[in-house]
């Protein structure tokens, strides 16, 4: 298997997918003239030309919109947000019509459309354009959410939402568009529903998604040194969520702490922590912890920001508390 880079398994899927079906195209803003903001669109315009890779004005209701309508008609849109931050200003288009649109139709019309690009923390971007909004798409019937954390990931999901037939939200991270993985040269799908243990173990679980993935990682291994063998489950996908994973790895070492990078209150973490919390009360030794963010608005101080956030020491500390040390 090739080693490539997070932003290089995007930008295979979507060539792979627009060369495989001429419905599939991209929009956004500056993802053909500059090769997208992050340039993972690099190429694609010479390639496909300027009818399926399409710059738009800085309108995210607008072009958002203009997705929803081509997918309405049969074509099979991908929606570039420059940054979920930016995805608020397209929020009533997603909720009020690609989510609902297949129910208020009695099933038909379908919305093959997929909504992609960063979300989460960055670095330097202050209150408004340093937000995890996972949470408020995973609310919402009708949109199916995925987090890959890793370009293998990255890859096999985003070929998958692609060929869904309903709206899927696609979130990255500019932090980790640059990380290098594994992927394989043949095609292959990664189907939604289906959480990934990215490190077996028997004596606490760590549930964790998207960029965080790392940090749990890095955490796991400063925990062996402890004489702890932490099992990592990585989500991948929040709706559907494979609760089945979670449970069976609970029930095994009878310890649990979720990892989010976004608010305490109402997130994706807390959800699980009382999934978990509910479901397995029976099998715990310990209340469940939840890692999480500060509930604050991001600081633009790079110290402070730091600080807000999950860390390894965090989820030591979170590590700790429920194995007694």
């Amino acid at each position: 298997m090739a080693e490539i880079t997070y932003r290089e398994a995007i930008r295979q899927a979507i060539d792979e997918e627009m060369s495989r079906d001429e419905r599939v195209f991209i929009l956004g803003e500056e993802v053909a003239e500059y090769d997208g903001a992050y340039k993972v669109t690099q190429g694609l315009l010479d390639k496909y030309g300027d009818r399926r890779v399409m710059d738009t004005p800085i309108s995210e209701e607008g072009f958002t919109g203009f997705g929803i309508g081509a997918a309405m008609a049969g074509l099979r849109p991908i929606v570039e947000w420059m940054t979920f931050n930016f995805s608020l200003m397209a929020y009533d288009q997603v909720v009020n019509n690609a989510a609902k649109m297949l129910y208020m139709s009695g099933g038909q019309i379908k919305i093959p459309i997929v909504f992609r690009g960063p979300n989460g923390p960055a670095e330097y971007l202050a209150a408004q354009h340093s937000q995890a909004l996972q949470s408020i798409y995973a609310h919402i019937p009708g949109l199916k959410v995925v987090a890959p954390a890793t370009p293998y990931d990255a890859k096999g999901l985003l070929k998958t939402a692609i060929r869904d037939d309903n709206p899927v939200i696609f979130l990255e991270a500019e932090m980790m568009y640059s990380w290098k993985g594994e992927v394989p040269q043949e095609e292959y799908l990664i189907p939604f529903g289906q959480a990934d243990i990215k490190r077996k173990g028997t004596d606490i679980t760590l549930v964790t998604h998207a960029k965080p993935l790392r940090m749990v990682l890095e955490a796991a291994a400063e925990l062996e040194k402890m004489g702890v063998d932490a099992e990592v489950i990585d989500l991948r996908s929040i709706r559907p969520l494979d609760e089945k994973t979670i449970y069976e790895s609970v029930r095994r070492s009878n310890r649990c702490v979720v990892i989010d990078e976004s608010w305490p209150f109402a997130s994706v973490g807390s959800h699980v922590a009382w999934l978990v919390s509910r479901n397995c009360f029976d099998m715990l030794d310990a209340p469940v912890e939840l890692v999480s963010s500060d509930d604050v608005p991001m600081p633009y101080n790079h110290k402070l920001e730091l600080a807000v956030q999950p860390s390894v020491e965090k989820i030591l500390t979170a590590a700790k508390k429920v194995l007694y040390l």
